[in-house]
């Protein structure tokens, strides 16, 4: 895996299609994770948290029909089938065991790449959340994983990323330690571990304001919204590149009125932590 885009895990025992979506995937800005059999990807789903599965139906080990139920049993992760299978009823049952959409092979990559950013928009929404979320200094584009404060691209670890992006898609709500270790590890620990990413997440975000710029700030002094200004989300350009739509704060648009992120308090984080 490379890049610090979506993870794609592709399921797929064929080594040309795997190189092919590796390739292709890659030069997207999308992370891609392999799994050559049923018993393989399921593990990969539970231990990395992709944010999207291609799927083939034809596994040496199971069919992809029964993997699709498997996963289901514990993740809502978008699965795209990408099979050779292309009679109306096959798609039917995969599409009626949960998988979000269908792609017959032989398949061109400008439609699957379409189709993969159509799921991470709908898995979004899913969650109650926006494409691409504004408060104050900071953005958060959810369907190209890009986070930018003060207009300026911000590198996070994929685990700084996924506790950020949490808490933006419950923006507004009161999440427990519990929740968010168990939405981003999978398993309840160490409540000190989970502090150490949220100060990481303060330190990669504590860039220089913009001379002239007056920012209120919390009592760890993460600069939150600039004076002045409200908090907003805005719908993401489906057509736009990665690293952001066709027009955006940073290009001049005024924000409007949303339910603010106030995710950065020590104790009592808004779409944040609260007790155990």
């Amino acid at each position: 895996m490379s890049g610090d885009g979506p993870l794609i895990l592709v399921i797929d025992d064929e080594p040309p299609i795997l190189r092919l979506l590796r390739t292709s995937l890659s030069a997207q800005r999308y992370r891609v994770a392999e799994a050559e059999t049923a018993a393989e990807g399921e593990r990969r789903v539970r231990a990395e948290r992709p944010d999207a599965v291609i799927l083939d139906l034809g596994l040496p080990d199971a069919d992809g029909l029964e993997l699709i139920n498997r996963l289901r049993a514990f993740s809502k992760v978008p699965i795209i089938v990408l099979s050779s299978r292309g009679d109306e009823r096959g798609k039917i049952e995969a599409l009626d065991r949960g998988a979000d959409d269908y792609v017959t092979k032989p398949f061109g990559m400008g439609e699957l790449v379409a189709r993969i950013r159509a799921a991470l928009r709908h898995r979004i929404h899913d969650e109650g959340g926006e494409p691409v979320f504004e408060s104050g200094d900071l953005r958060v584009d959810l369907v190209h994983r890009v986070v930018r404060v003060r207009c300026a691209e911000v590198k996070l670890s994929p685990k700084e990323y996924d506790i950020l992006r949490l808490l933006v898609v419950h923006a507004g709500k009161v999440l427990t330690h519990r929740m968010i270790m168990q939405e981003v590890w999978g398993a309840a620990g160490d409540v000190q571990y989970l502090r150490i990413y949220i100060r990481q997440l303060r330190q990669a975000s504590a860039r220089p304001a913009a001379p002239g710029a007056h920012h209120h700030r919390n009592r760890r002094g993460l600069p939150l919204a600039p004076a002045g200004l409200s908090d907003r989300t805005v719908p993401a350009s489906g057509s736009a590149p990665a690293g952001g739509s066709g027009t955006d704060r940073c290009r001049g648009i005024r924000n409007h009125d949303h339910s603010a992120i106030r995710a950065w308090r020590r104790d009592e984080w808004k779409a944040d932590v609260s007790g155990p």
